[in-house]
């Protein structure tokens, strides 16, 4: 009699696959992570399209657009501890139907509310396949080099997607009506479905207990609160408004009760153990200082390039283009420099390099000067993809392997929040910088300044109905004014980016390549679950 136990033998046939390589299961997962990178940002162009035939309301124009972002942030964490309990892979192809059939609602809808339905629906799926991919992804590459690698390559993915969205929603709409820019997704959905059911391991944490679907149903509306609240903010709300004084103070107290219920349970939906090492709560400081560093300057720029300077909507994104490549290139460098430098030096160095980059567009001005956009364009693209891929590493290397789903959810949460900071802080300063300029033009009377202080598009607006000496000089000292605000803005922004590089002076010096503890790869290079305790060998004969 031979002692084999089949318990252990089961799930490598369960989990590999025929003929799997972590190496193709990469390629799978940075297609799902690209269709909802598309999804993020392709709506954008198409807003115009979807006002003119849907005809929404102001409100709902706005929940078409936020819909999604606060959905998906809200559910991260959900989701992501979901995994970890019945399986990664099974939560991913759940949200790749999903998405699909989401992304046919959408792009049939003949109203705005079924549209917000429809983007709901997205987001949903959306959070199912973010912190899956990530969780799969660090249970396929046990080895800290190979992930470093496949990470580069995931954050050049999303890299990609975000910016390829409003040129390909472009194209689209030149070509077809808004709906296309959903429709895309669905042959991309029929073909990630099987291939992923095929070649994707299942990737499962040794959690036991059951999963704590209050303390669930709490960390996804505390999310959804502060997250909304903090839009509003940046949306120009009043501090005191029913939509922030609300949501924000209400979030913001589940979620404290969501982390005094996690402490006490003994099998816990998020295992907060992981904010006690160093590396990784310092790992997820950088990744919100970083997002809330960038995504209002990439909302101010634009407007930038478009108001000020003049330039149409595809040549706008054909300007910002050169960040995208640049960071694409140093997401596929990260391994490589990571190895050499080590996580502190790299992070706080590329911290370093992205206030550069926004301190030399402190330059720009009234007049186009393409190469100090280029310039400054670049060094934003390789510092700030330098900085995110660090602290991503370092996030998931200090997880451990059972927690991955977990850990993938925090990050990605952290990502959507900081975002959603960034716009509102950084909202904030503009707007305190641009509006009192606009309070002392000649012939523009308080009522109009009023409301040519809300934004410059809605400055020139009124300008054009003004005319005359009075329409010029409002639109010339609000071009100005905006110049102005877009300056303090990015002066507050290297100060960030600054206090970040400070911080990851507490990320380790070097990177650990040792072999790390857990279970053994199989032929296939894929990591498998280790055997239950509570689970006895079965011999076979």
């Amino acid at each position: 009699m031979s002692g084999t136990p089949t318990a252990a033998l089961r799930p490598r046939r369960r989990t590999a696959g025929p003929g799997a390589n972590r190496w193709v299961v990469l390629v799978v997962l940075c297609a799902s992570l690209l269709l909802v990178a598309l999804d993020a940002t392709v709506l954008h162009v198409a807003v115009p399209a979807v006002t003119e035939d849907l005809r929404p309301g102001a409100t709902e124009l706005l929940w078409i657009v936020d819909v999604y972002p606060l959905v998906c942030a809200s559910l991260l964490i959900p989701f992501g501890t979901l995994g970890d309990r019945v399986g990664c892979r099974r939560v991913l192809l759940l949200g790749y139907g999903l998405f699909g059939v989401a992304s046919a609602v959408a792009a049939t809808a003949h109203t705005a509310e079924v549209l917000i339905l429809a983007r709901a629906l997205l987001g949903v799926g959306g959070a199912m396949i973010m912190p899956a991919t990530l969780s799969i992804l660090r249970q396929v590459f046990p080895d800290r080099r190979e992930r470093a690698l496949a990470i580069g390559v995931w954050s050049a993915v999303a890299a990609v997607g975000a910016a390829v969205g409003p040129l390909l929603g472009g194209f689209l709409l030149e070509h077809f009506w808004w709906g296309s820019v959903f429709l895309i997704n669905i042959p991309l959905m029929l073909i990630s479905l099987p291939v992923g059911r095929m070649l994707l391991p299942e990737s499962r944490g040794a959690v036991d207990g059951p999963w704590d679907v209050t303390g669930a149903l709490m960390a996804a509306a505390g999310l959804f609160g502060v997250v909304l609240g903090v839009k509003q903010l940046g949306g120009g709300h009043a501090p005191a408004s029913p939509l922030t004084l609300l949501p924000l103070p209400v979030g913001a107290a589940l979620l404290v009760l969501f982390v005094r219920r996690q402490r006490r349970l003994p099998h816990p939906l998020v295992d907060l153990r992981l904010f006690r090492r160093p590396a990784f709560t310092t790992a997820v400081g950088c990744i919100v200082l970083a997002m809330l560093a960038l995504v209002g300057l990439e909302l101010i720029a634009a407007q930038y390039l478009q108001l000020v300077l003049g330039l149409s909507p595809l040549a706008t994104g054909l300007r910002l283009l050169p960040l995208t490549v640049a960071a694409m290139a140093a997401g596929l460098l990260g391994a490589r420099v990571l190895r050499r430098f080590g996580p502190r030096r790299m992070v706080c160095t590329g911290f370093c390099v992205t206030a550069a980059a926004v301190l030399t567009l402190t330059a720009m001005g009234r007049a186009d000067n393409p190469a100090l956009l280029l310039s400054g364009f670049v060094l934003l693209g390789l510092g700030l993809e330098t900085t995110l891929f660090g602290a991503y590493e370092s996030m998931l290397s200090e997880a451990p392997a059972d927690r991955a789903g977990g850990a993938a959810a925090i990050g990605e949460t952290s990502y959507q929040l900081g975002a959603g900071l960034g716009i509102a802080l950084l909202g904030s300063v503009m707007n305190a910088a641009y509006t009192p300029r606009l309070r002392a033009v000649p012939g523009v009377s308080a009522a109009d300044a009023t409301a040519a202080g809300h934004s410059l598009g809605e400055a020139y607006d009124v300008a054009h109905r003004l005319g005359g000496a009075a329409g010029s000089a409002l639109r010339r000292a609000a071009r100005d004014s905006f110049v102005h605000g877009l300056h303090v803005t990015l002066l507050v922004s290297a100060g960030l980016l600054l206090l970040g590089a400070v911080m990851a002076l507490r990320l380790p010096r070097v990177m650990q390549c040792g072999a790390e503890a857990g279970p053994e790869p199989d032929d296939a290079g894929l990591e498998l679950p280790a055997p239950r305790a509570s689970e006895k060998p079965r011999v076979s004969a």
